[in-house]
């Protein structure tokens, strides 16, 4: 049925807070509404209910409309590997590696795929709500663009404009996109959002009317800096922060920010824990001394970050951690970075290559073709979990005699040292239970405060939507996504 699109005057402005919030508004309205972007490019991912995976983000919109993630909700999905090179997911399964030459190139025969997605979305529902990916305002990537200008004008699709007034010039971004993009594109926006704004809103009210007057869009609202943000997961390693500020009576749990970090989502939970800090230690910092617990996270080239982990000394201190008897957990691709070798003898990561590993665990793996992507549920310490796998690789050696995890099928995941203190687990999502969560933190001597993180991410929705029903003119939304237009594809947009 109806459809409408966030695009945005740069990245990190807020289009998939909005999206979820808006999702969750119309939900609560009694719509039907299900989410879409079309391409995303993030390492954090979500297994679906239909065996693929798609960004987080999309996950988290899916759980806003309150139905189960899809791979039509992220048709086109890009897991960067290195500098110039990512994975491509195309509806939920991997497709292939490629640079960034040859992505710019094949993105056009992608079209027909994502217009496919999202056609069948438009048919269950009442409203899709769609999400653009960086800014229409990128000219230079405008040819056979997929994510944002060469899907609305493909698909029909109304474009709203996102601008965040927090990072400043909003005024310049708005009218500037307005300036710059093709005349058929600035056709496809009907009005703009100011975003993240701090203090009183009328004292934008001249600078809000200005950008009405230069660029002849309407405004639909200023949305006020949204605290409730801050407890949802996030998809960009933009935001990875230390969070609470130290206090010496919490305990300290470190993470080393691996290049290639993935599902770092995996931490949020311990943000909730009033009796210890999640500190993220970026590059150039050593992992401090004090830490409880080290938790070394997933990541999407293993080999290479493991590299870059040894390159920052941090492997000097997680061996002086360990040596003081410090606890020590490896989630995926930290699972394998803590054991004795990686090899990957046909390049899934790259080129063919091989490595030590820290030691940690007398474990040895070896990356192959085929990738888990699965749900998965079972015991873990003790404590019930559920959580999914996503991983190429399999692990073997005698650690895993004593697994980390049992599933509820039988089958066994992870390792633990002869002495009890390094751990490793395929699974994600593991902290996100509570009773688990729970069982690790006594292993420091730290009482968990027993919080539900889905019901925090759901009170956090339920924040955010009532923040947008105040301050946007939701009515107008949904009767912009209700009119129709028609679809049609711009010759420059076939590749």
């Amino acid at each position: 049925m109806g459809a409408i699109m966030l695009q945005g005057t740069g990245s990190d402005v807020g289009k998939s807070v909005l999206v979820a919030g808006l999702c969750r508004a119309l939900v609560q309205r009694g719509l039907r509404v299900l989410p879409f972007k079309p391409q995303n490019m993030s390492n954090n991912a979500a297994v679906t209910s239909d065996g693929g995976e798609i960004g987080r983000a999309q996950a988290l919109q899916a759980i806003a409309c309150k139905v189960e993630p899809h791979t039509d909700m992220n048709p086109v999905l890009l897991k960067p590997q290195a500098d110039r090179t990512s994975q491509l997911i195309v509806h939920g399964r991997v497709r292939g590696t490629l640079g960034a030459g040859n992505f710019r190139q094949a993105r056009g025969a992608l079209l027909g795929e994502v217009l496919a997605s999202y056609n069948r979305l438009r048919r269950a529902c009442d409203i899709v709500v769609v999400e653009g990916a960086g800014s229409p305002a990128e000219i230079n990537l405008r040819a056979g663009d997929i994510a944002n200008m060469g899907f609305a004008r493909a698909a029909g699709v109304p474009v709203v404009l996102v601008g965040d007034i927090d990072r400043g010039g909003v005024i310049a971004a708005i009218v500037g996109t307005r300036t710059i993009i093709d005349p058929a594109d600035t056709a496809m926006i009907q009005g703009f959002i100011i975003n993240k704004f701090r203090g009183d809103p009328a004292l934008f009210a001249d600078g809000y009317a200005q950008i009405e007057s230069l660029s002849g869009w309407r405004g639909f609202g200023v949305v006020p800096w949204l605290s409730a943000a801050a407890r949802l997961p996030s998809e960009d390693a933009v935001v990875l922060e230390s969070g609470k500020a130290r206090a010496e009576s919490r305990k300290l749990i470190a993470c080393p920010i691996l290049p290639r970090i993935s599902n770092f989502d995996d931490l949020d939970p311990l943000k909730l824990e009033h009796g210890v800090d999640l500190h993220m230690v970026p590059p150039g910092q050593p992992i401090p001394a004090e830490a409880a617990l080290i938790i070394l996270p997933g990541s999407k080239s293993t080999i290479a970050d493991l590299a870059a982990l040894r390159a920052e000394g941090w492997d000097i201190d997680i061996f002086a951690h360990h040596r003081r008897g410090g606890l020590i957990l490896g989630l995926c691709g930290g699972y394998q970075m803590l054991g004795k070798s990686i090899a990957d003898p046909d390049g899934f990561e790259g080129s063919a290559s091989a490595a030590s590993g820290l030691g940690l665990l007398d474990v040895e793996t070896t990356l192959h073709a085929h990738k888990a992507l699965r749900p998965v549920s079972g015991l873990a310490m003790g404590a019930p979990f559920q959580g999914y796998e996503m991983h190429m690789g399999q692990t073997n050696g005698p650690d895993t005699e004593q697994p980390f995890a049992v599933f509820a099928d039988g089958r066994r995941d992870g390792a633990i040292n002869a002495g009890g203190t390094v751990f490793g687990s395929y699974v994600h999502g593991l902290l996100a239970d509570a009773e688990l969560r729970r069982a690790l933190l006594s292993r420091m001597d730290v009482e968990a405060g027993g919080v539900d993180y889905g019901a925090s991410v759901e009170a956090a929705l339920d924040e955010i939507a009532a923040a947008l029903e105040e301050h946007l003119d939701i009515d107008a939304l949904v009767a912009l996504a209700m009119a129709e237009r028609p679809a049609s594809v711009p010759a420059g947009d076939s590749a």
